[in-house]
């Protein structure tokens, strides 16, 4: 570029002639005329492409072929080497695979689509699930993250669940409702099943589960068209956004709970973020979107999904792919399962009959060994192989009992020690213990003195009665009783 300038400036400024310029640059005449007519190199400008011999007469073809790959399956689209061998064997192509590859990469590129920029109101958000590694409880497994996006501050919220179904998509909602202190008045979502049961034309057949979450909430909702990511762009950046940032390294915790503890606080940081082109913070814009909101309901919505079904004749219920115990007077009876994220809850005719922990694996079988009690006192000789006693754990005192017993009463000495556990159905454990490890000390290990033991150990003392809220009462005097002729009875006894 120096030389550039150098020779114009000497030229056309100093009056240099040009031959003693193309003498001392060794410069032909053309190039000299072209740095005269141009204040800096145009540089190369070819004026006809060149001409593609060889592929040029399958340029049509070859189009036709990109054309209709876009109404096949993804997987099942011509790669340029397919495109080059059927040129070559169904069309007589004889040129090489370069030139067809270059066409077809000039063609695809030109075919791209191109979207519209969108505006977003405040208020409006969108919603979708993204996937990752986390070791949870040492256990290295799929985080099924739900990410919600107020698509004009960028504020994000972020939950994650072992699994991706009704009640973690309706819990991760509630959560980020609360978190942002608001409802979004419009949510775009994508066509999962968990929403939408059937897809007409531009209507929306929507899932029991996915009404009484709106009907609770009162947002519209808005579903992309199938396929069609970019429609809810921002959330879709946020997904990447948040496990590139909050996920990386692998995270590693003890329980779900401290995990999204970690996460929620990831995204509290993220409103410190001024992003590119915005004078405000996330946190600044998000009180625009905040007041754009709908107030929280009063009564907060419970994530959960109810399926009926039957006890077997185990006395288990099946929900999620996992059996749950219930009293065996339930067997084979109409139920209702009700599973939150946290737990499973049984209810037949409107009572609740059993209560689990909620687990997030397959083909278990969770048992709560009193709900076979009962049954145990009608079949004693299961006690030993019953399964749902077999991890039981109960302290030594028991044991201690169970050989006392049997050593006393033989055979009957193991109904009566059946007869203690069945105590366990309105004690705990620990208070249970403490009586059967009292009863041993005294010698009286029969059941209904156990029983009396613990009862005595549970009911309350009687409080003093107090005239406190019964100014009524204040004017009356009671003398107190003459045990004379109590005494009397005595002497004469």
């Amino acid at each position: 570029m120096k030389e550039w300038t150098d020779i114009r400036r000497k030229v056309l400024v100093e009056g240099v002639s040009k031959r003693q310029i193309r003498k001392d640059y060794n410069l032909g005449w053309e190039t000299l005329q072209r740095i005269l007519s141009n204040p800096e190199p145009p540089g190369y400008r070819r004026v006809i492409p060149p001409a593609r011999t060889k592929v040029g007469p399958y340029l049509g073809v070859i189009e036709e072929i990109l054309e209709k790959d876009r109404d096949a399956p993804t997987k099942q689209r011509h790669t340029a080497k397919r495109i080059f061998e059927r040129l070559r064997d169904e069309y007589g192509y004889e040129g090489g695979i370069t030139q067809v590859k270059e066409a077809v990469a000039s063609r695809r590129l030109h075919a791209k689509d191109v979207y519209m920029p969108l505006s977003h109101d405040p208020g409006e958000g969108q919603f979708d699930f993204g996937q990752g590694l986390a070791v949870i409880g040492g256990l290295e497994q799929d985080a099924h993250f739900g990410v919600t996006s107020l698509p004009y501050s960028d504020a994000i919220f972020v939950k994650a669940h072992p699994r991706e179904n009704t009640e973690t998509f309706q819990d991760s909602l509630v959560s980020a409702f609360e978190f942002f202190d608001g409802v979004v008045t419009k949510m775009k979502f994508d066509n999962t099943s968990i929403a939408v049961t059937r897809i007409i034309g531009r209507e929306r057949d929507l899932t029991d589960g996915f009404l009484r979450l709106q009907s609770h909430y009162l947002f519209d909702a808005h579903f992309c068209n199938p396929a069609s990511g970019w429609e809810k762009g921002k959330v879709e950046g946020a997904v990447g956004y948040s496990r590139r940032n909050f996920m990386v390294p692998i995270p590693h915790f003890a329980t779900w709970a401290e995990f999204n503890a970690y996460l929620a606080e990831c995204c509290r940081k993220d409103l410190a973020r001024k992003l590119w082109g915005k004078t405000q913070t996330k946190a600044e814009l998000l009180a625009c979107d905040q007041a754009a909101m709908l107030a929280l309901p009063k009564a907060r919505f419970e994530a959960r999904r109810v399926i009926k079904t039957r006890a077997n004749s185990l006395s288990l219920v099946r929900f999620d792919r996992n059996d749950y115990s219930v009293p065996t007077s339930f067997a084979h009876h109409e139920v209702t399962a009700t599973g939150g994220v946290e737990e499973v809850q049984i209810s037949c005719e409107g009572e609740v009959v059993a209560t689990h922990p909620r687990s997030w694996a397959k083909q278990g079988v969770f048992y709560d060994p009193r709900h076979y009690l009962a049954l145990l006192e009608r079949k004693p000789g299961a006690l030993d192989v019953a399964r749902p006693l077999a991890d039981w754990g109960l302290p030594a005192c028991f044991d201690l009992l169970r050989r006392r017993l049997e050593d006393r009463l033989g055979h009957q000495g193991t109904r009566a020690y059946i007869k203690v556990l069945q105590l366990l159905e309105h004690a705990s454990v620990p208070r249970l213990a403490a009586a059967i490890s009292y009863a041993t000390e005294i010698g009286a290990t029969a059941p209904e003195a156990i029983e009396l033991i613990l009862r005595q150990r549970t009911e309350a003392p009687i409080a003093l009665f107090a005239l406190d809220g019964h100014p009524h009462l204040r004017p009356y005097a009671i003398d107190p009783p003459d045990l004379g002729a109590y005494t009397t009875f005595l002497k004469g006894a």
